[in-house]
């Protein structure tokens, strides 16, 4: 079973809370996939993560660029992970059929949108049922706080 964490986003929107999550996620010799709804997800996020300045660089890759096996970093729209990651993070309303084949999920929801909080809910469901260890995050003042 996979530890999933869902973070509400409330102060930030995605693309400044998504870098810092991966370099976390780099900083402890883990490998990532997000998985995306879409190809313009993809672009988008391929751009935030050259652009960051927090943390200062994020290898990373897409289909566009091929060799999935040498990226610690892999953005994606289909449900696997071919760098051999162990962490996932679903944004943008992504699900995965394949939790269970990561060690840890991080679910990012926009907290603004009530549309991405329910979808969010639903998903929450599907992974109790699933029988996965299950935390809820907010941003806070003082940044991700643990709720649940």
């Amino acid at each position: 079973m996979a530890q999933v964490g869902f973070y509400h986003l409330t102060r930030s929107d995605l693309l400044q809370a998504l870098p810092q999550l991966l370099g976390r996620t780099l900083a402890t010799g883990q490998r990532a996939v997000v998985l995306c709804p879409g190809d313009d997800a993809v672009k988008a996020l391929d751009k935030a993560l050259w652009e960051t300045t927090d943390p200062e660089w994020l290898p990373h890759g897409t289909a566009a660029d091929g060799d999935a096996d040498l990226q610690p970093i892999w953005l994606a729209t289909d449900d696997a992970a071919p760098n051999d990651a162990r962490f996932l993070f679903l944004v943008r309303g992504s699900a995965s059929q394949r939790l269970d084949a990561f060690e840890r999920v991080f679910d990012l929801f926009d907290g603004n949108d009530e549309a991405a909080v329910a979808a969010a809910r639903e998903r929450w469901k599907a992974a109790r049922a699933g029988g996965h260890a299950l935390t809820y995050w907010q941003q806070g003042a003082r940044g991700w706080e643990k709720k649940a």
